[in-house]
């Protein structure tokens, strides 16, 4: 079952405390755990990020989450109807608003999103499937989402375009499998997640 994330940290206390103050420690039931790490993040965007949910007010929730050490980024998203932020160690996020779709909640975190090739996408989904014992609530030509249950407030995202891969990814899903030895292990897509006994 999908229980989480591992996020590589150089600041683990400070990256931690960010997050908390991110999410407002609403996530879904979903433990955000940080590693140490002395390699920093590279100019490549991650092949897997995070969406808070900005509620209501998403100027106001955008300023407080800028207050709190985030920063605005381009990653070449153009013109879209959410912000892209950055936490403190340049891990981007997408701030959604009001009426974005598959948004359950006015404020934490609402999605984990993985970059999936288009081509990847069944064999992704499949797999992610399996391993997160979630289920496919909706499938379309921009990707696949699943949730724990249908009125889970976090759900798994993969779509296309997948980012370039040119080291490990500094976010990893964390899966507990009692039936697998604890370790880390590469996805359908090539990218590294953890298992817990």
């Amino acid at each position: 079952m999908l229980t989480g994330m591992v996020i590589d940290a150089l600041d683990v206390a400070r990256l931690e405390r960010f997050w908390l103050d991110a999410t407002r420690g609403r996530t879904g039931g979903l433990r955000l755990r940080f590693v140490p790490t002395v390699k920093p993040k590279t100019v490549l965007k991650n092949r897997l990020h995070l969406d808070l949910a900005a509620g209501p007010d998403w100027e106001a929730e955008v300023a407080r989450l800028l207050a709190l050490g985030a920063t605005r980024v381009d990653i070449g998203q153009g013109t879209v109807p959410w912000d892209v932020l950055a936490d403190p160690e340049g891990n981007e996020f997408c701030v959604l608003r009001p009426g974005h779709p598959g948004v359950l909640a006015d404020s934490g975190l609402v999605a984990i999103c993985l970059d999936v090739a288009e081509e990847d996408r069944h064999a992704q989904g499949a797999f992610w499937q399996s391993q997160a014992d979630w289920h496919t609530v909706e499938f379309h030509d921009w990707g696949v989402r699943l949730r724990r249950r249908p009125d889970s407030t976090v759900s798994l995202v993969m779509g296309p375009p997948a980012a370039a891969k040119g080291a490990r990814n500094r976010l990893r899903l964390e899966v507990t499998r009692r039936d697998w030895e604890p370790g880390e292990f590469l996805d359908a897509g090539g990218n590294e997640f953890h298992v817990t006994g």
